[in-house]
């Protein structure tokens, strides 16, 4: 009895969906597909309060990438949709629809970013679509430049032309930084981008120092600004 009630234990626990496991005898060889991963270099920062510069940096951009992940989502549809409409009407009246729609999604989100967002958001577009905000509305109609006009480029006073260049310009290195640890950790959903460098490499010959004296600098003219402000 006892040496039964013991087998019906070992039948009970045994999993019920055999497809998720591997069965191996002794002897036998086995090949597993690992889910792709990325080793970066430790950081490396000159002192802690270079930390909080960066750490201050990463919520600009986790609040940014997920509305350029979304309008190149939103632009690759609405171009994929584009090319099996034949009527040009019928083209003007999808764009039109789409335009409208994502102007309800972003506008907005995008006019409670900061100006430092707002640069982020339009480099991410680029990072993103594989063209500048810039290029990716000049061939649609004049109301969607103007929305983009109004809620981006003269909100932020920005360039709608800003280019994403992780390999020669240190903001968006860091930024790259910060988008590819945090795909690594599942922070945020990966997105590859429609650009063409290897961070990789751009890490590893900045050797992934930390450069954060740009924001150092902002931040101190900042607190001028608003010390003046108070006297006044």
């Amino acid at each position: 009895m006892i040496s039964f009630s013991q087998k019906k234990e070992e039948l009970d626990s045994l999993p019920k969906n055999f497809d998720d496991y591997i069965f191996v005898k002794p002897g036998d060889s086995i090949t597993i597909e690992l889910n792709e991963f990325t080793l970066l270099p430790k950081q490396k920062f000159k002192s802690k309060d270079d930390i909080r510069y960066y750490l201050w940096l990463r919520r600009k951009v986790f609040k940014a990438y997920p509305y350029a992940k979304l309008a190149s989502e939103r632009l690759d549809s609405l171009n994929a949709r584009l090319d099996r409409i034949d009527s040009k009407s019928k083209k003007r009246k999808y764009t039109r629809q789409i335009q409208k729609y994502i102007e309800g999604e972003f506008t907005e989100q995008i006019k409670k970013m900061t100006k430092t967002e707002g640069r982020i958001l339009i480099k991410l577009i680029h990072r993103q679509t594989g063209k500048t905000a810039f290029d990716n509305i000049k061939g649609l109609r004049s109301g969607w430049k103007a929305f983009w006009y109004n809620t981006t480029a003269n909100l932020f006073s920005l360039s709608l032309k800003e280019e994403y260049l992780p390999e020669t310009i240190n903001e968006d290195f860091l930024v790259e930084d910060i988008l590819q640890r945090a795909f690594r950790d599942q922070i945020l959903k990966s997105q590859p981008t429609k650009l063409n460098f290897d961070f990789i490499e751009v890490i590893a010959e900045k050797k992934a120092e930390i450069n954060v004296e740009e924001y150092k600098i902002l931040f101190a003219k900042m607190k001028k600004k608003k010390k003046i402000r108070s006297n006044n």
